[in-house]
């Protein structure tokens, strides 16, 4: 069966800026690199400025605009919605998607509260024995070097995993004229640094190790307390009385952990790591060996092997480009890296594959649940003076 004869799969997408143009890119992307049993179709992009959303639609390939989101839903040319707003929505779009039978991709963190994702995870449940899917956003998860690091765990070649320590280190909010925004406001983010890049390596170590999270011991700092707001002309207010907005989230976040297989890991989320633009790092000790990635250098993993003779045992650093790889056989030949975009697309492609398929797609929302579950722990740790505290 040729592609254009192939079921089509009418997507939904709520949200044009940033995610929304990657998510874009994916659904555009897929198709021409993968063989995917269904096709996935451009069909409706939803934002509440007509006029932005029109030129966006345009620009990334979108067939036609909605300016209420219950719209895409009520729509029977689609068949999947894509939630990409910020955190303080994804409950109520998730939920009602899924309630009318609509397949929900969801970006991560899940949602702002645990009582939220247990919601969203319940919904999911329920639609699942329906036949209806649904799949949260972790898309490191699908970088290939990521893959073969859980491959590699799960194989043994690290053995018993004991360290566990990782980091996601931005600067983009550094300076403390930068202007205010929705991810810096509690209502809307859920939390700053912790849930919006701390979500991403909790979810990542929980995958590659193949284990659960089940305590913290947190350290939580909001660096920059007040930030100039935008001015209707676009402008951002100055000093000298220049109007400001209240920083209601934190700007970083430390915290300890310990593993359900009994492994001690510590966690590290700021915005305010200057000079580290998105720096992504993993390393996991085991008994027989150890495992290092840097987001970096995401096509490289590095893995020490405790079995080779101490007068030649070093890192080894494997260039992950090679067909065998996970996802990689789709697209260069070897030693041409991928890059950021590419994990968008690959998420495409296992949630396509799977809804073909009739199975759940992972990471699940029950999954999404799990890791919000982490973060409330870390919130409700810093604010006891960094207590122990069971998730």
């Amino acid at each position: 069966m040729t592609s254009a004869n192939r079921p089509s799969l009418g997507v939904g997408l709520i949200g044009y800026a940033f995610m929304g143009a990657a998510h874009s890119q994916a659904w555009r992307t897929a198709p021409h690199f993968f063989d995917l049993p269904l096709r996935p179709e451009l069909t409706a992009l939803a934002g509440r400025n007509a006029a932005a959303v029109t030129d966006a639609a345009q620009r990334l390939g979108w067939k036609s605009t909605e300016t209420d989101w219950r719209r895409v839903i009520e729509r029977d040319d689609v068949g999947l919605v894509d939630v990409c707003t910020p955190g303080d929505t994804h409950a109520e779009i998730a939920i009602a998607a899924l309630e009318a039978g609509k397949h929900v991709l969801c970006e991560k963190p899940l949602a702002n509260t645990v009582a939220e994702a247990e919601a969203m995870a319940d919904a999911a449940a329920k639609a699942a024995a329906q036949g209806v899917r649904s799949m949260v956003g972790f898309t490191y998860r699908r970088v290939p070097a990521i893959g073969l690091a859980r491959k590699l765990v799960s194989d043994g070649r690290i053995g018993d995993i004991r360290h566990v320590r990782a980091q996601y280190l931005q600067d983009w909010i550094a300076d403390p004229a930068a202007p205010m925004s929705w991810r810096l406001e509690k209502d809307k983010a859920g939390s700053g640094a912790l849930g919006d890049i701390g979500a991403h390596i909790v979810d990542l170590t929980q995958h590659i190790t193949g284990q659960t999270l089940t305590g913290v011991s947190g350290l939580m700092e909001t660096f920059v307390k007040e930030r100039p707001l935008p001015t209707e002309t676009g402008k951002l207010g100055g000093v000298g009385g220049a109007e400001t907005g209240a920083v209601t989230v934190d700007d970083a976040a430390l915290f300890l952990g310990r593993f359900s297989g009994g492994a001690l890991a510590s966690f590290e989320a700021t915005r305010f790591a200057l000079g580290r633009k998105n720096a992504i790092r993993i390393e996991v000790n085991g008994s027989a060996g150890s495992l290092a990635f840097d987001f970096e250098d995401m096509n490289v993993l590095e893995f020490f092997d405790g079995g080779e003779p101490a007068e030649s045992a070093g890192f080894r650093r494997i260039l992950v480009t090679e067909p065998m790889h996970p996802y990689v056989g789709a697209w260069w030949p070897a030693g041409h890296g991928l890059g950021y975009e590419h994990g968008f697309t690959h998420q495409v492609v296992d949630l396509v594959t799977a809804i073909a398929a009739g199975e759940d797609p992972t990471p699940s929302f029950a999954d999404g649940l799990q890791v919000q579950r982490v973060l409330d722990a870390v919130e409700r740790s810093a604010a006891n003076n960094s207590a122990f505290t069971e998730i």
